[in-house]
């Protein structure tokens, strides 16, 4: 059983997104790989400062909807020429245009569904609760506060040097969060 009283992390504030940009690619240029960024808005390029790559969700989203396309044409094809064959006006029993509306249809669906399953399985969803939620300054990374947070998992973390090296960077609080 995990010691409750451990540190979980660190957690850094800063005032401005520009801050809190420039901390990340110091961050992430130091070789930190646990750790993430907090703030009360989208800032463009923090993708990019943080060094993280592609998200695998599109792919998720592919292969689903290629599954439901799969699955919508398979169907089709075996209820209009095995399970219930029907000519009707001539037409052939496999008939592909009459097939689109139905497999656009599913397509979407099993897309959808894999990109909201996924975005849930990738963001680590659902937590009820995080450690950062017991950090009275955190609450205010919802109205004009910045903060970069670096869990003590990570194989770079030293309490005291890591919050020296918060410091060092415009950290203008660090605060060590319980785990």
């Amino acid at each position: 059983m995990a010691n409750s009283n451990a540190p979980w992390g660190l957690l850094a504030e800063f005032d401005s997104a520009y801050g809190v940009y420039h901390a990340a690619e110091k961050v992430r240029d130091a070789g930190f790989q646990k750790w993430d960024t907090h703030t009360p808005f989208c800032v463009h390029g923090m993708d990019d400062a943080m060094g993280l790559g592609p998200s695998k969700l599109p792919w998720i989203s592919l292969v689903m909807g290629l599954t439901g396309l799969a699955a919508a044409v398979a169907l089709q094809t075996w209820v209009s020429t095995t399970e219930y064959p029907m000519v009707i006006s001539g037409k052939p029993l496999n008939s592909l245009p009459a097939f689109v509306p139905l497999m656009f249809e599913i397509t979407v669906l099993f897309a959808a569904i894999g990109t909201g399953f996924g975005m849930f399985f990738l963001n680590g969803l659902p937590m009820l609760h995080h450690p950062l939620f017991s950090s009275e300054r955190f609450e205010r990374v919802t109205d004009d506060k910045f903060f970069i947070s670096i869990e003590s998992t990570d194989s770079k973390f030293d309490s005291a040097k890591t919050a020296d090296f918060l410091r060092e960077i415009g950290a203008k609080h660090v605060e060590v969060i319980e785990g």
